[in-house]
């Protein structure tokens, strides 16, 4: 009974593969709908919302470093600047920065765990936060840093949230579909 089960488990494996287009667009979907979502729910005077899309950008380059290439943060950023109502190119700049300094990390720390990845993502946000005051300031869009501290400690908080939420769409990324032909 056991070596039927055995047959029958591997027989289900047999002409399946991951989906070639999801698995390539599931990431940049994820991070560009993460982008557009701040804006949904509520709109305010103040900045509630965590940069969604960038802590998932940090989170899909955290779980799978190879998989979104270094230049990937200037296209996402666009999408990030078009949704967000910041200075266009701001998000470039950082997005793309980050990506950088990103795989300069991953390369010298190929090793990391739950907490230097919250870490490393606690800096970033943080940095991505401050700059982008800073930014909107020049331009403008003065806000008291009192507003974005609120944010900052929102976006801490739910980070591993974000993580666990990539992790998740990973697997169904990687999902098996039944291979024609």
């Amino acid at each position: 009974m056991p070596a039927n089960r055995l047959l029958r488990g591997s027989a289900r494996q047999i002409s399946r593969a991951p989906s070639p287009l999801i698995a390539y667009a599931a990431p940049w979907v994820t991070v560009a709908l993460a982008s557009c979502l701040p804006g949904w729910p509520l709109i305010s005077m103040a900045p509630i919302m965590p940069p969604l899309g960038f802590m998932t950008l940090l989170a899909w380059r955290q779980l799978r470093p190879g998989l979104l290439p270094v230049w990937a943060g200037a296209v996402l950023g666009m999408v990030d600047d078009l949704f967000s109502g910041a200075p266009f190119g701001a998000a470039m700049a950082l997005w793309s920065i980050t990506m950088i300094v990103m795989d300069l990390i991953e390369a010298r720390f190929p090793w990391r765990n739950f907490l230097t990845d919250w870490l490393v993502a606690g800096v970033f946000i943080a940095a991505y936060l401050a700059l982008g005051w800073v930014i909107a300031g020049h331009s403008g869009g003065a806000i008291a840093p009192a507003l974005v501290v609120p944010q900052g400690l929102v976006a801490l908080l739910a980070y591993p949230m974000v993580g666990r939420t990539v992790g998740l769409i990973d697997r169904w990324r990687l999902m098996r579909f039944r291979v024609l032909g």
